[in-house]
């Protein structure tokens, strides 16, 4: 009996441990900068188009509303388009305090994107750090959907 309860539990506090574990990797803002402005990740802001118009955006990133129309799938069919298809492409997902990219790295990570990476920090800043704007990061007025 003992035996049939731990088959039972092993599955469940994997699935719980595996839920619960804090998204990793992360990047600070310039760490993020610098490895965008090298070309060695594509900086995504996961932010909404007023949050865009209001605060500017990093210099380069490409917006990818995570709140898109058609839900997970038109905001990861968005986001594959940016990536030109490849899911192995390192990417770094800056929003404004960390929050929701924490979520959207998850969400990537459970999808079998392989290199997603988290400015914590954000653009206004966090516990993690002073954010983009405060650090003085270059700044680029909204493109699109603003």
């Amino acid at each position: 009996m003992i035996t049939s309860v731990l088959k039972n539990l092993i599955p469940c506090a994997c699935i719980l441990l595996a839920l619960s574990a804090r998204a990793e990797p992360d990047l600070s803002a310039p760490e993020a900068a610098a490895q965008a402005q090298s070309g060695k990740l594509i900086l995504i802001d996961i932010r909404t188009p007023p949050e865009w118009k209001e605060t500017g955006v990093a210099r380069g990133a490409r917006q990818v509303n995570m709140i898109h129309p058609q839900g997970a799938k038109g905001f990861t069919d968005q986001l594959m388009s940016e990536l030109k298809g490849d899911k192995n492409t390192p990417i770094a997902l800056i929003c404004r305090t960390g929050n929701r990219t924490t979520q959207v790295q998850r969400y990537l990570q459970s999808v079998g994107f392989t290199q997603v990476y988290n400015v914590k920090e954000g653009m206004a800043g966090s516990a993690a750090g002073p954010g983009w704007i405060r650090r003085g990061l270059p700044v680029e007025t909204c493109t699109q959907q603003c």
